[in-house]
């Protein structure tokens, strides 16, 4: 689908509605992490995939990318000004979630008769 250049919406969108990139934001909100570290908290995300959705955020000016001369070299990921502008996107759509859409423990737990008071 072409993205309207003029339409502030759509443009947002193609950048934020790759998938995994809002989960990547959301993991790095909480400041900077490694590249094993990421794919271990993005269950079912493929390296090739976090290598390249890093880059992606990365060339967008979401993501920096921070390079220790160690050795082994050591690499850490974080959130640029811009990426944690989007950090309002995510939280609103946790509280959608939250509001909206029940997860099945709560919806488990609330089938779960309670023991009557003696």
């Amino acid at each position: 689908m072409p993205v309207d250049e003029s339409c502030p919406v759509c443009r947002t969108a193609d950048i934020v509605c790759g998938k995994w990139t809002l989960l990547l934001v959301r993991e790095l909100s909480e400041g900077h992490s490694r590249f094993c570290e990421l794919e271990r908290s993005l269950t079912g995300i493929s390296p090739r995939t976090l290598s390249l959705r890093l880059r992606a955020l990365e060339e967008e000016g979401i993501v920096e990318r921070q390079t220790f001369p160690e050795v082994p070299p050591r690499v850490e990921y974080a959130l640029t000004e811009k990426g944690r502008a989007l950090l309002p996107i995510v939280e609103g759509m946790r509280t959608y979630g939250q509001d909206w859409l029940p997860d099945a423990f709560s919806a488990a737990s609330s089938r779960t008769p309670q023991p009557t008071p003696a």
